[in-house]
């Protein structure tokens, strides 16, 4: 039976990978670390094993952010990629993943450093997109790297 691959890379396609089957941990991290590298509440990571993790095209760029960790990212257009740490394991941004939804996290890691308006997120407004917004969103040229492999980026 083939192993599933999951594929991802960061926003501009300069940094692509690919993990290798089912058996990894997923988490969203609330400390402070993790919500500095992504500028966001919490840092959602799935962790593979070194071994079952290939980068397929480029390479990322470190900041060492801690006695025991590096934080991995594109150099080109920032996008968080890792979480690494001393030992057998790459945690991979599950934003940066192609189909996120198949590493969805299944727990919360260090609670206390929550920001405390997460608790109160899903009680927020929901604002339907304006008319004028979809037109501009149907005429805007994305430079995104779309969700899936691609032989070459960018496109010709």
């Amino acid at each position: 039976m083939a192993e599933t691959i999951h594929s991802g890379g960061c926003q501009c396609g300069a940094v692509r990978f690919q993990a290798r089957g089912d058996d990894f941990l997923s988490s969203i991290c609330h400390c402070r670390m993790c919500q500095k590298q992504t500028g966001g509440y919490f840092g959602a990571f799935a962790t593979f094993k070194d071994d079952k993790v290939a980068w397929t095209r480029g390479e990322v760029s470190y900041f060492v952010s801690s006695s025991i960790a590096k934080r991995g990212f594109c150099k080109g257009c920032g996008t968080p990629l890792t979480y690494e740490w001393h030992g057998d394991g790459i945690s991979l941004a599950i934003g940066a993943f192609d189909n996120p939804n198949l590493v969805a996290p299944n727990k919360q890691l260090d609670v206390a450093a929550r920001i405390k308006s997460f608790d109160t997120l899903h009680e927020l407004p929901v604002v339907e997109e304006a008319a004028d917004f979809k037109e501009q969103q149907a005429s805007l040229k994305n430079h995104q790297h779309p969700d899936h492999d691609t032989n070459t980026w960018p496109e010709e």
